[in-house]
């Protein structure tokens, strides 16, 4: 099977334009309103990279490092979720490790990547 880079780049494009918010959870949510259920911090706005090659294969966006997310609740943050900060789900993923937060404080990730594999 094939797909052309650019239908990805497209899905690729509208994550960007539309992912703004990125939340820490101790869950992974199913949707955006179960974003709200297992959030323990954010930050907002987030700036995502416009679409490149993959590490591997496919098509990526790349994530920049936050250094200074707002935590909003005690907790082990295991999954992040990338919102449009409104109405829209648009992407989640387990944390590289599980993090420990207090309510009040900062939180940071590293950059990570939201890719498209291209076919086996």
């Amino acid at each position: 099977m094939y797909i052309n880079d650019s239908a990805f780049d497209a899905a690729l494009n509208w994550i960007k334009a539309n992912g703004l918010r990125l939340d820490i959870c101790s869950a992974e949510p199913a949707t955006y309103a179960g974003v709200a259920a297992v959030s323990l911090g954010n930050k907002d706005p987030i700036a995502i990279a416009a679409p490149a090659d993959g590490a591997v294969s496919g098509r990526k966006v790349s994530v920049p490092q936050i250094t200074d997310g707002a935590v909003s609740a005690d907790g082990d943050a295991t999954f992040w979720a990338i919102t449009n900060g409104a109405d829209t789900l648009i992407a989640t993923g387990a944390l590289a490790a599980s993090q420990t937060v207090t309510n009040g404080n900062t939180f940071t990730l590293a950059a990570f990547d939201v890719t498209f594999l291209d076919a086996a």
